[in-house]
């Protein structure tokens, strides 16, 4: 009995170790972005004065006034975003996943082919000229919202991630539904998708941060306002600030006694453009850790 009491105690020792470390951690997580948010609200005179600080000695609002000087500028960025971020992520989890399953199936020749195909193009591409051309010329996207999501929808690596993931789910579920008179596309959306929900919420995530993330698509493609992501009009602002607190700038405008945020707005961007995607993961942590691990022990 006192044998047990002693495990007892030496389990909620071990139990309370473990839940202080976890707690730490969560906590060096979190400081990061609590420092951004604070240095965000700090003049930039006192950010020059003591550096950064968790705790912000005078709370201001510059920054984000100057880069929300122009509302409807950043609305229809934030629209366009979202926009290209939902079509690509969809669009892209499709493509993603037919492919892959096409290269998981045993009973399909080319399946080889396929993989090798695609796992060349992780190794070359065409380069930035051809590229262009492509977008550009040949398929007409220059200055439309197709720009922003196509070129980005499939990418190798997010195939061959897909194809571990469908390559465990057993092959005699989908032999005993073309037994029953199933077609491939009901196999596909009644089979296959219901299994690797933590495949998709997995892959979907890494697709829509990618979208989110985004300027080089804007910067390439892009000339129109309207038309401007999140990510590249935020970067033209902050290259408009660096410009204006820069000597020459300064000199020419005489802009000596008007305080430019350059550190608090870069910080401020940084709020403004994780805002949505930080209260978007928590609703795919619950399939995030699985969909990582899914595929990786072959049994």
């Amino acid at each position: 009995m006192a044998f047990s009491n002693e495990r007892r105690n030496n389990f909620k020792v071990s139990r309370l170790i473990i839940h202080f470390m976890l707690a730490v951690v969560a906590l060096s997580c979190l400081a990061p972005f609590l420092l951004v948010i604070s240095v965000s609200l700090t003049p930039e005179t006192e950010i020059f004065k003591n550096g950064y600080s968790f705790i912000p000695p005078k709370i201001t609002l510059v920054a984000y006034e100057v880069i929300l000087e122009n509302p409807q500028q950043l609305i229809d960025s934030y629209l366009v975003t979202a926009i290209s971020t939902i079509i690509g992520t969809i669009g892209g989890l499709w493509l993603t996943a037919t492919v892959a399953y096409v290269m998981t199936r045993k009973d399909y020749k080319y399946r080889n082919c396929i993989s090798f195909f695609i796992f060349v193009t992780m190794l070359f591409n065409g380069g930035i000229v051809p590229t262009y051309i492509l977008i550009s010329r040949w398929l007409n996207m220059k200055n439309t919202v197709f720009a922003l999501f196509v070129p980005l929808m499939v990418s190798a690596y997010f195939v061959l991630l897909m194809k571990g993931f469908i390559q465990t789910i057993p092959f005699s579920l989908i032999e005993s539904a073309k037994i029953d008179g199933a077609r491939e596309i009901r196999i596909f959306t009644s089979i296959i998708i219901p299994i690797s929900k933590p495949a998709f919420a997995t892959i979907g995530l890494f697709l829509a941060l990618r979208y989110w993330n985004d300027w080089y698509q804007c910067l390439m493609y892009i000339e129109k306002e309207n038309l401007y992501t999140l990510q590249y009009l935020l970067m033209r602002v902050m290259k408009n600030l660096d410009f204006l607190n820069s000597e020459y700038a300064r000199e020419i405008l005489n802009l000596d006694q008007i305080e430019i945020p350059t550190f608090s707005a870069r910080m401020a961007m940084c709020v403004l453009a994780a805002g949505p995607m930080v209260f978007v993961f928590p609703f795919f942590q619950k399939y995030f850790v699985q969909g990582l691990t899914m595929g990786s022990i072959k049994e």
